[in-house]
């Protein structure tokens, strides 16, 4: 037998595994986007989040199976603009493509899932299913045809190897048209009077090292996505390395320029920047070389941040996870890329026009021929996601509502969604947003340098305001300080001859200005702060010692520096000997 013959057997049994196993590491991205999404969201959220995920997959296969696959890859009708619906899953299948319907149905549900993210937090679950469900049976397997079922775009030569623009462009359309109609979350955006937006407010997510798992998850998914559709080594192998490049270059340009921008680099942006890479390299990555991988990254590192912050001070749109920085914008820059960056160096490469005329982008001798038919391919595929998906919203909007109410908002969704009082129960979570103190006329900034304090300011001891024959000669002093200076404190305490001491960790609002901390580019307010509370209870020591001790310690002429509250403490009774008053305090218990 010729041997050439055999290997290209194996090939194709080889390479009709690895399309399977594609297939499941693509599937396997629905839990980093839902890791994503929820570590970035607010913990109240939680259950309702990791639910819309759940759905999102397994509605669209419902509906996929009923409608969508034939939309998508049935016989071409009406001059390519979709396929011809079919029941051919349950009428012929013994000789049905299964292999082809599992790997497009993954993909059809990762279009649907980048929405949720920016929705996040104050949609309805029943307007999102019915959402969910539309775009997976009608919306994306019509533009999906046009340019992987053999439709009009694909005769042009437009290309897209595996989704910058059918699905992350489509995606990231739906996510900033639902969210702009939606509106933002309660508490985004500060308005005066006139109804002018003056601030915008930031709500960070919950839980950083989930957000960053699912990163990690979608970069491993991604060779999936878009390695599964090559046919031999030599393509596998450069398509992994234009997958690898690009995200990771994306990332280090973000990083350096948050940390210019911003004066540090910023972590939650940062995970975006290496999806917005991944996204980016989607389109071309079959067909642009490692230069063109590096520059396509370094254009995602930068257009993802600004993508975040022309959202949120531009056009005013809440996009909790950056969805549409990450999927919208770089969706189209991948697109467009392609036309740019297209090299017939790459291995396998095929674009050619209708003629069968082979096609390279501008940056490699080829001109604006290819660059052109990708603006349109995109333009079109966006004018048709933008027109049907607002169609639906509306819709969905007047039938069923979209938005949840403001208690339900407030509340969270897992409770008023899904009965679930928490997402983490067993843990203690304070998950408050806005509680920032202002400025008012009682506020008293202090001196900010020590030396500069008056003397009756570092003197003075705060006196025990009670009535003279109820003075026991006991006090309980609690202390409320920056969680930093315990330590300090502790020493300072038992230096003192302080024999016992009750700690608490608190949280605690009041006015913190200067902090200057950004999260995702917006300045952070200092809302519920970290502090630590200290209980003790003196009688043998001079309460005016502890306080001024204490005092010494934990100025530092900044505000939050922390309080002393004084009170006189009326009974003590150590349980173990039924000792009372002063020879109850006298050793350690």
């Amino acid at each position: 037998m010729d041997t050439n013959l055999i290997s290209s057997l194996i090939d194709e049994k080889v390479f009709g595994v690895w399309f399977l196993i594609g297939a499941a590491l693509v599937f396997w991205m629905q839990a980093g986007f839902a890791m994503v999404e929820c570590g970035f969201a607010r913990a109240k959220n939680a259950g309702n989040i990791i639910m819309k995920n759940l759905m999102d997959f397994c509605i669209g296969t419902v509906v996929f199976i009923a409608i969508g696959f034939g939309l998508f890859l049935g016989e071409d009708m009406l001059m390519g603009f979709m396929g011809k619906p079919n029941i051919d899953i349950f009428a012929n299948y013994a000789t049905f493509d299964w292999s082809n319907f599992v790997f497009n149905l993954v993909f059809c549900a990762t279009t649907a899932t980048i929405v949720s993210g920016a929705m996040a937090e104050r949609t309805r679950f029943l307007s999102y299913c019915v959402y969910s469900a539309v775009i997976s049976a009608v919306i994306y397997p019509i533009e999906a045809h046009w340019t992987w079922g053999g439709g009009w775009l694909a005769t042009m030569g437009f290309h897209d190897f595996a989704g910058s623009n059918c699905i992350h462009m489509v995606g990231g359309i739906s996510a900033l048209i639902g969210a702009a109609i939606l509106g933002p979350r309660i508490g985004k955006f500060v308005k005066d009077k006139k109804g002018k937006i003056t601030k915008v407010n930031a709500f960070p997510g919950h839980n950083i090292p989930m957000g960053a798992l699912g990163v990690f998850i979608l970069w491993l998914g991604w060779y999936g996505f878009n390695g599964a559709a090559c046919t031999d080594m030599s393509q596998l192998g450069s398509v992994f390395v234009t997958t690898t490049i690009a995200p990771a270059i994306a990332t280090v340009v973000c990083m350096i320029f948050t940390w210019i921008k911003y004066g540090k680099p910023d972590v939650s942006m940062c995970l975006n920047a290496s999806l917005a890479g991944l996204v980016a390299i989607t389109a071309p990555c079959d067909v642009t070389d490692a230069l063109g991988a590096t520059i396509i990254g370094a254009v995602s590192g930068v257009l993802v941040v600004f993508g975040v912050w022309f959202l949120d001070n531009v056009i005013r749109v809440d996009d909790p996870v950056g969805a549409v920085a990450v999927h919208m914008f770089n969706g189209i820059w991948g697109t467009i890329a392609v036309g740019l960056f297209a090299t017939n160096t790459a291995p396998a490469y095929a674009i050619a026009d209708a003629a069968g005329n082979e096609m390279v982008g501008l940056f490699y001798g080829g001109g604006f021929k290819l660059l052109g038919i990708q603006t349109v391919g995109m333009l079109a595929t966006a004018a048709w996601t933008a027109v049907t998906i607002t169609i639906t919203f509306l819709i969905i909007k007047a039938i069923f509502g979209l938005r949840a109410s403001e208690e339900e908002e407030l509340t969270g969704l897992d409770v008023t969604e899904h009965g679930l009082a928490s997402a983490y129960s067993g843990f203690s979570l304070m998950d408050v947003s806005g509680a920032m103190m202002e400025e008012n006329e009682n506020t008293d900034l202090g001196t900010p340098d020590y030396n500069e304090a008056s003397e009756a300011q570092k003197n003075a001891a705060v006196k025990v305001s009670v009535a003279p024959e109820l003075d026991t000669g006991m006090h309980k002093v609690v202390i409320i300080a920056k969680l930093s200076r315990y330590d300090k404190l502790r020493k300072a305490m038992n230096d003192l001859g302080v024999t016992g001491m009750t700690v608490t960790q608190v949280m605690g609002c009041g006015i913190q200005k200067g902090a200057g901390e950004k999260y995702r580019g917006v300045e952070v307010d200092a809302t519920l702060l970290p502090k630590i509370k200290v209980e003790v209870v003196v009688s043998k020591i001079p309460v005016d010692k502890v306080i001024e001790k204490a005092k010494e310690v934990l100025y530092t002429g900044h505000i939050g520096d922390g309080k002393i509250f004084v009170y006189n403490v009326g009974k003590v009774v150590k349980i173990r000997t039924g000792e009372e008053d002063y020879a109850a305090l006298q050793d350690v218990e």
